[in-house]
């Protein structure tokens, strides 16, 4: 293998950074606690089973569930925040949450590894890191009595494991934030900003349930376990048929997005190669969540007004039409997406790809421009450098110059797009 080689497959050193310390964490957990033996060894059991059960519940997650295990990270978030079990003190230690926890993900791992599903490992480690910043925040507090003392044993103790709790998020999220930037390169922010957004949803119940498992173990005992795990398990459940439902929604796109090319008016993967771009392009912009959603859904579908011509273009090649010839298939192409149910906001990027970048929203200026770039980079027109030459020659009028050198950068940074599998 060529160094060359080797280096492209060189992991970035902030992912090398947090699986290391994960792996110390990891070692010195397992290495201590079998050094000082197990202290309470029925509640490691019975939270290490619940963690496993929780990992093994992964079974058949699909693409896009941003927490595939949500009882197994609910469980360890639990034994990160126990500090009494039916009113007597437990005194485990930050380490030995650790070991319990690395444990379990190594039992559970088997199966799934035999399966060939393996766990990611930038996952795990962003486990074992944020439930130990969890323990480690807990623990020590508590089993020196700083809480019981300040706050006692009343409601107002119920609000240092919530605050425990929105710190821990928080950590969450930056990790995986730096993890994606690292792999992908993008902004910072916006992918910040994802991971705070999803902390709303399936995000907030696992948290939520993790600290009233530690406070009903607290009072009633390891009883408590089984009854607060049937919440988070439905909640698992419709999430995934939820997940199910949005993959369906967005593969019914995909495939009238390729009606174009089956039917000979674009060339193939060019919907799939804008689409791919548009969303590098969004994120290098600042754009997240929905409107990235918004954004790749109508650059899937901007072609599909091509299908109400009598003759195709050649090549497929809208951005060498007309100008009106280009609105008039823009306008055409919007009212084919408001015929199928998709989001208003998708018809309207559509429907304004053609316009001049002043009077466009941002989504449908990024759409112009990448599928301009696609258009005119094919090998019987100018090419990619040509491509991007002619962009910079029509920021006057067409295409926003800020687009132009975020794809510019894009392009740069990740090469050419090819055509995405499926």
């Amino acid at each position: 293998m060529s160094p060359a080689r080797t280096r492209r497959k060189a992991l970035p050193p902030a992912v090398l950074a947090v699986r290391g310390a994960a792996a110390a964490l990891a070692a010195a957990g397992l290495g201590h606690t079998l050094w000082d033996g197990v202290h309470q060894p029925g509640h490691a059991l019975a939270f290490g089973v619940l963690i496993t059960a929780g990992e093994l519940a992964r079974w058949g997650a699909l693409p896009g569930e941003r927490e595939p295990a949500p009882l197994g990270a609910a469980g360890a978030l639990a034994y990160a925040l126990l500090g009494r079990s039916g009113g007597s003190p437990t005194g485990h230690g930050v380490l030995q949450v650790v070991a319990v926890l690395v444990a379990a993900q190594l039992v559970a791992c088997v199966p799934h590894v035999a399966r060939g599903s393996g766990p990611s490992l930038d996952r795990v480690a962003r486990r074992i890191l944020t439930v130990a910043f969890a323990a480690a925040c807990f623990q020590p507090l508590y089993n020196s009595g700083r809480v019981a003392s300040r706050l006692g044993e009343g409601p107002y103790y119920v609000l240092f494991p919530l605050l425990l709790l929105v710190l821990t998020a928080l950590c969450d999220a930056v990790l995986a934030a730096l993890l994606l930037r690292s792999r992908t390169r993008h902004p910072y922010g916006p992918l910040l900003h994802d991971e705070l957004r999803a902390l709303i949803g399936i995000g907030s119940a696992v948290g939520a349930t993790g600290v009233v498992m530690a406070l009903g173990v607290a009072v009633a005992g390891l009883w408590a376990l089984p009854v607060l795990c049937v919440p988070l398990l439905l909640t698992q459940v419709s999430f995934r048929r939820f997940v199910a439902v949005r993959t369906t929604y967005r593969q019914t796109i995909t495939s009238l997005a390729r009606s174009t090319e089956i039917a000979g008016y674009t060339p193939h993967g060019h919907a799939r190669r804008v689409a791919t771009l548009c969303t590098a392009v969004g994120r290098e912009l600042g754009l997240s969540g929905h409107e990235l959603t918004v954004l790749e859904y109508a650059a899937l579908m901007h072609d599909i007004g091509q299908l109400s011509l009598v003759d195709p273009v050649p090549d497929g090649a809208t951005a060498t039409l007309p100008p009106a010839e280009q609105r008039r298939i823009a306008l055409l192409g919007g009212a084919v997406v408001r015929q199928t149910g998709v989001d208003t906001g998708v018809a309207v990027v559509v429907e304004r790809q053609a316009d001049p970048f002043r009077e466009q929203p941002l989504s449908a200026r990024i759409v112009r421009a990448v599928n301009a770039y696609d258009d005119l980079s094919g090998e019987s027109l100018i090419g990619p450098l040509g491509a991007l030459e002619q962009l910079r020659l029509g920021t006057g009028h067409d295409y926003q110059p800020e687009v132009v050198e975020s794809l510019a950068r894009v392009l740069a940074r990740d090469g050419p797009t090819p055509v995405p599998p499926g």
